[in-house]
């Protein structure tokens, strides 16, 4: 699993004009079915998405993202081997 940490470098009025796009590059991650999950860090300095896929090729997303493409924010991505879950989210773990 990646987990793809978004980290904001504009003030917040500059990532909600480039939010429309990048919730569309969001729901185009969903539709490729890399991403799990996602939401907003609070307090609102960026988001965190997790993914599952081929790193090279969402990296290669990332760097797609509106929010990089305009200068709004930047991602560190971390990767880790999920190995135990709570019950109900055994989907999670690496094979």
């Amino acid at each position: 699993m990646l987990i793809l940490d978004l980290t904001y470098k504009v003030p917040l009025e500059q990532a909600d004009a480039q939010m429309a796009p990048h919730m569309a590059w969001v729901k185009d991650g969903y539709d490729k079915g890399w991403f799990l999950g996602s939401g907003r860090k609070t307090p609102r300095t960026g988001g965190v998405i997790f993914a599952r896929g081929d790193r090279v090729e969402i990296e290669a997303f990332c760097a797609a993202d509106p929010f990089v493409l305009h200068g709004i924010a930047d991602y560190a991505i971390t990767e880790i081997t999920v190995t135990t879950t709570a019950l109900g989210f055994d989907a999670l773990k690496d094979a």
